[in-house]
């Protein structure tokens, strides 16, 4: 581990060599990828300079153990030293885990109704205000990219996307069927009920990302328009693309002009094919071996959100919190932060085996 650290930061060096040298300047593409490499590397490259001076504290104190005038401030320091050492080897290998090529980008995320009818859609509808006020709390965009409304206000389904630093970092684990337990305003006898809403989170790719060739893509356009069939517009600007090889549907009404809906409409198709394929390889390797948290395991229930009992419950990691007021107005950094905890120590002790 230390050599490839070593290596690491000669790296960094370089690159810092480079960034300083005038020349460089007169390729802004360039300094962007560096500037880019060297905010990759900055964290390792702190950690392991602090862990040096670590082990340089352990053995200058080491040294000092058998002067008996200093060999309490040495012994002292000695453990201080030894106890930072352990510390940051542990961060130095969470840092040195393969990171997702993914994490950087955005997102869509769809939300459909599940099992409840109407109750499902206003829960479906609730997970999407969680949502947008959770990208709202961290300077995120939100943007609709279409959406099936009930009469109630609740919503069939709903596609949007999320733009921002790291955003497909933080959702990636909120893949997954959601389940409810609360008494619907629409129940006279104040019995719970339980109803379900599935959550897909695709990073968002263009039409390069992956293999998509037009010749195989049907585009029919349609006039957009909401709940109880009211006019969002009045011409055919909505857009719906069928992928022939697979069958798969994809639509985009939200913008004015064909061209942005289409355009909008490819990258959600060519965001769902790269996932089809991911879940695929995904399938194959959890056959093996099956991770703690996993990303499309839509067919799972996830997490509970219990309302009579004010509890939010992640089944994958046993968290369970009485928070649930907080978490539906989008405090999900607790959860979100739990299960990237757990990802990380599953994945080191998955690197430790092999």
């Amino acid at each position: 581990m230390l050599d490839k650290l070593a290596a690491i930061e000669a790296k960094y060096s370089q690159i810092e060599a480079r960034l300083a040298a005038p020349e460089t300047y007169d390729d802004p593409a360039q300094v962007a990828k560096l500037n880019k490499e060297q905010n990759e590397l900055a964290p390792v490259v702190e950690t392991y300079r602090q862990y040096l001076r670590a082990q340089a504290q352990k053995e200058e104190s080491e040294a000092l153990l058998s002067d008996p005038e200093m060999k309490e401030l040495a012994q002292e320091e000695f453990h201080q030293a030894k106890a930072d050492l352990e510390r940051l080897e542990q961060e130095l290998q969470i840092l040195l885990l393969p990171k997702d090529p993914n994490d950087g980008k955005n997102v869509i995320m769809e939300i459909r109704a599940g099992v409840g009818g109407e109750e499902a859609a206003l829960f479906a509808h609730s997970l999407y205000r969680m949502y947008s006020m959770y990208a709202e709390s961290r300077r995120w965009k939100t943007e609709i990219n279409s959406v099936n409304e009930t009469e109630l206000g609740g919503v069939k389904e709903i596609s949007f996307t999320i733009e921002g630093e790291g955003v497909y970092s933080r959702l990636k684990f909120e893949s997954g069927v959601h389940r409810v337990q609360r008494v619907p305003e629409t129940e006279s006898g104040g019995r719970v009920h339980t109803s379900t809403a599935t959550v897909a989170v695709l990073p968002e790719m263009e039409e390069v990302d992956v293999q998509l060739d037009p010749a195989d893509v049907e585009m029919q356009v349609f006039r957009a328009s909401g709940a109880g069939g009211q006019h969002v517009n009045k011409t055919s600007s909505a857009v719906r693309l069928i992928h022939k090889p697979t069958g798969m549907v994809v639509e985009c009404q939200q913008e004015r002009s064909q061209f942005q809906n289409r355009d909008k409409a490819m990258r959600i198709l060519a965001s769902r094919l790269y996932e089809a394929e991911q879940e695929k390889i995904a399938g194959e390797f959890t056959a093996e071996r099956r991770s703690q948290v996993g990303t499309g395991m839509r067919n799972e229930r996830i997490r509970t959100y219990n309302f009579p009992q004010g509890r939010v419950t992640d089944h994958r990691i046993g968290l369970t919190l009485y928070k649930i007021e907080s978490i539906m107005d989008g405090g999900l950094d607790e959860v979100i932060d739990a299960l990237v905890t757990a990802d990380r120590a599953e994945r080191l002790k998955s690197e430790q085996t092999e």
